[in-house]
């Protein structure tokens, strides 16, 4: 646990939030300040800052909560939708650092928008950026489960 965390605060139940669900490993409750009604925030009871500091088995857990919760809030609110959000650092739009999914019921002519713009890639662009990726996820590289 992190002291200063509200997410953490929130999983020891010494914060308050409208939990909708919790188990031993994790924690939904309703965003304070949604995109839509129902808009849900899913973390780990234990602190990972985000991403790339989360334990697999962790990440499962969250994912595991996240597709139960999703399906409540289809049949509880009949969202013609629905968005799974994760964002990673302040350049990606992380706010609270600590790792948390977002779901976000969506429907049709809410005004959400999408928060990128799609731009083509050359074959050759993604072939490089492929070629990248690949290599960091080859045996050595830095991405075979530890943590940095």
């Amino acid at each position: 646990m992190d002291g200063d965390c509200i997410f953490c605060a929130i999983a020891a139940g010494r914060a308050p939030a409208e939990v909708l669900f919790e188990d031993e490993e994790t924690v939904a409750f309703l965003d304070i300040n949604p995109a839509a009604p129902g808009h849900t925030l899913i973390i780990p009871r234990r602190h990972y800052r985000n991403l790339f500091d989360l334990d697999p088995e962790a990440g499962a857990a969250v994912m595991r909560t996240a597709v139960r919760v999703a399906r409540a809030l289809r049949e509880a609110l009949a969202p013609d939708g629905m968005n799974l959000v994760q964002a990673n650092e302040r350049a990606a739009f992380q706010s609270v650092f600590h790792f948390h999914v977002h779901l976000v019921p969506r429907w049709l002519g809410d005004g959400i928008a999408s928060p990128w713009r799609q731009r083509p890639a050359s074959a050759a662009a993604l072939r490089e950026v492929g070629d990248r990726i690949r290599q960091a996820l080859a045996p050595g590289g830095k991405s075979e489960g530890q943590n940095p």
